[in-house]
């Protein structure tokens, strides 16, 4: 697959575009409903769709079932980190109209350390073709680790993350509102917001650590593997509005999403002794995500939404007026010091 340099730009650039136009769209702190987020999730799927007909347009057939192959895995891999968000979010009592602003700088920065993730897997395939191997049966070994744990959830409290945090950065006890920083008294201190952004990089570098490697398993080009994170991660925020109040109703997921990852480490490690068509994997990872989706719904019918409760809200508010009139302007710091 020959991709021009032009089309790397292109590609980040209307990246940039889509990611301003979901700025501006958002710039006010609101909270964003059902049909918003419906809207939306419709929105950016649409584009990851059209995104891949382009590439099968002009690349072929191969190459389009490659993205697609890879955009799915990725979708779905996400769909659990999006349940971890709703948790991180109730434990740490974050007010819905603050949600998407952290959600946005978290995409921001899962674009940035997934592209270098992908930059270092790609030269490492390059150089070093055994390292499929090792990708094989590190997911086979995830994959049956997530079986085994499927009925544990994620603790925010015990995170090491937040441990490291709350040690060594001073931090407020209240919101100010989207800010994740203040100044107060001339002394620099972090919000809540900002701890709850970096627990929500923390987990999504974790989760790249297994859904990289998995779409190295259906394409080893680079393009393709970054488009199809891109277009996937594009889309979570809107994902999380969408599906975190029907958390209690995929009950089957993670089964599935194991069965994804054996799947996917157990072609890797046949590469070199039995060749699985990009058709047939594209169609396993459709049935076993319909599958553990459909039976779950099915399971769970007559359910509603249900909002995330965790065992203990972390002891966060919102900042009184008065609170808020202490917080320095711009400035403020360097008058006192010229005083």
């Amino acid at each position: 697959m020959n991709v021009p340099v032009w089309a790397w730009f292109a590609v980040i650039g209307v990246i940039l575009v889509m990611l301003a136009v979901d700025l501006i769209a958002h710039r006010t702190a609101h909270v964003i409903g059902v049909r918003e987020a419906a809207g939306w999730s419709i929105f950016w799927v649409l584009s990851g769709v059209t995104f891949g007909g382009i590439v099968w347009w002009l690349y072929g057939a191969e190459f389009g079932q490659q993205y697609f192959a890879g955009f799915v895995i990725e979708k779905s891999l996400a769909v659990d980190n999006v349940f971890i968000w709703a948790i991180i979010f109730a434990a740490f009592a974050v007010p819905p109209q603050f949600q998407h602003r952290v959600l946005f700088l978290g995409v921001l920065g899962a674009l940035v350390f997934r592209g270098i993730f992908i930059a270092a897997g790609a030269v490492l395939i390059n150089n070093f073709s055994w390292v499929l191997y090792i990708f094989g049966a590190f997911l086979v070994f995830t994959g049956i680790r997530m079986l085994r744990h499927r009925n544990e959830h994620f603790n925010p409290e015990k995170s090491w993350a937040l441990k490291w945090f709350r040690g060594h950065i001073p931090m407020t006890d209240a919101f100010y509102g989207q800010k994740l920083v203040v100044r107060k008294a001339g002394v620099l201190l972090a919000t809540p917001l900002l701890a709850v952004l970096v627990l929500v990089e923390v987990t999504d570098i974790i989760f790249a650590v297994d859904s990289i490697p998995a779409i190295f398993a259906v394409t080893n080009e680079a393009f393709l593997v970054f488009t199809a994170n891109a277009f996937a991660i594009l889309g979570l925020r809107a994902m999380y509005f969408l599906l975190a109040d029907l958390m209690n109703r995929f009950i089957y997921l993670k089964i599935g999403l194991a069965v994804l990852l054996v799947w996917v480490g157990v072609k890797m490690l046949l590469l070199d002794v039995f060749y699985i068509p990009t058709t047939v994997s594209l169609t396993v990872i459709a049935a076993i995500l319909t599958v553990s989706i459909g039976a779950s719904l099915w399971a769970t019918r007559g359910q509603s939404r249900q909002a995330v409760h965790v065992a203990s809200v972390m002891p966060f508010r919102m900042a009184t007026e008065a609170e808020l009139a202490e917080v320095d302007r711009p400035g403020a710091a360097r008058s006192r010091a010229n005083r």
